[in-house]
């Protein structure tokens, strides 16, 4: 069986060092926000060539705390493509705010920044935009527009670690929010999640939001929140970060391969200049997306769907969005997700493409 993920084979390789940061855990006694979660942000941020990094519970809270930083009026509108994870949106209806729906671009998956303008009124105070399956949006247009229009601009980079645009490491064009959830491309051995962002202030405010609303001991300043990365999952984090440039170029080659030598009956990602994708998932597009599915799984292949459903048709969200958004549909009815972990060997993978090229649609 060629599984689709498996967390123990992908984490294999830093078993030792987890357990040698596991002993220096324990006996440093010191469990939150410590000198490792100040290493760690400090090597994410290098690493990104950023200013400041804050590390927070997980990647919801850190769009969460980023948009609350903004100190923003009550049902303000953020602009947000309508083809992503459903946290995106629950971000920004938790921190009291109204999300406006813009379709994605059908070859790239991402928000289509020829949409925004339409959307944007005296209400829009930022756009909220998704590095979708490890590509980066077409930022260029989308600063420029946020620029000229005085608006903020975040970034969901959870899918998107070491992803980069025109030479530029995504989650520094705005404020960049970052997911450590174990299957990421840099994943944790839990939740965990950081902001990333050049502006001082709002990053001081994080800060104090992540911890109760303190930034000294027993003097509450705001209505804070509980959201802090653990010095435990710093510890591997900063272990994983080393190699993280590593594990991309492995993915990368992998997902040459099926550049290269999968059949064109299926609709691939699209490949850009300027683009540097790191494929955190490789999807396909076909009209019967679960025949293929069902048909894969027959033959010992395991695939995923990200996602089956989207936003704007969750039960959790019925009410708040009137449009139809039928390019979105049109992704999640079709988009497969393929193989591409760490612990896949090229062989695995050629053994998918023989597969998949064998497949008549039946």
């Amino acid at each position: 069986m060629i599984e689709y993920e498996n967390l123990a084979k992908t984490n294999f390789i830093f078993n030792e060092k987890f357990q040698t940061d596991f002993s220096k855990f324990l006996e440093n006694g010191w469990y939150i926000l410590g000198d490792q979660v100040k290493n760690f942000e400090s090597e994410f941020a290098n690493y990104l060539n950023a200013e400041n990094c804050i590390g927070v519970a997980s990647g919801l809270d850190a769009l969460f705390l980023s948009l609350l930083s903004l100190n923003l009026e009550k049902n303000d509108e953020i602009l947000v493509p309508s083809n992503t994870y459903i946290a995106t949106i629950l971000a920004i209806i938790h921190a009291g705010l109204k999300p406006i729906l813009i379709e994605p671009n059908i070859e790239t998956y991402n928000i289509d920044p020829n949409l925004i303008l339409d959307k944007i009124n005296k209400k829009t105070k930022a756009i909220l935009v998704v590095h979708l399956y490890g590509k980066s949006c077409d930022m260029e247009p989308i600063v420029k527009i946020a620029t000229e229009k005085n608006l903020y601009v975040l970034e969901d980079c959870a899918q998107a670690h070491g992803a980069m645009y025109k030479g530029k490491k995504i989650g520094t064009f705005g404020i960049g929010c970052f997911s450590f959830y174990p299957t990421k491309n840099l994943g944790a051995l839990g939740d965990g999640g950081s902001v990333v962002t050049n502006n001082i202030q709002i990053a001081n405010n994080i800060r104090i939001l992540r911890n109760y609303g303190s930034k000294e001991k027993y003097k509450n300043s705001k209505i804070g929140y509980n959201s802090r990365l653990d010095e435990l999952q710093a510890y591997f984090l900063s272990t994983k970060l080393k190699v993280l440039d590593e594990l991309i170029l492995h993915k990368r080659k992998l997902a040459q391969m099926y550049f290269d030598y999968l059949s064109n009956n299926f609709i691939k990602p699209k490949i850009q200049t300027d683009f540097f994708d790191v494929f955190h998932i490789f999807n396909i597009r076909t009209n019967k997306r679960d025949e293929l599915r069902k048909f894969l799984l027959q033959n010992d292949i395991k695939t995923e769907v990200h996602y089956p459903i989207p936003p704007h048709r969750q039960d959790a969200l019925k009410g708040y969005f009137t449009e139809t958004f039928p390019i979105s549909e049109e992704i999640h009815r079709t988009t497969l997700s393929l193989p591409i972990a760490f612990f896949h060997t090229e062989n695995e993978i050629f053994k998918v493409i023989e597969v998949l090229n064998s497949w008549r649609g039946d």
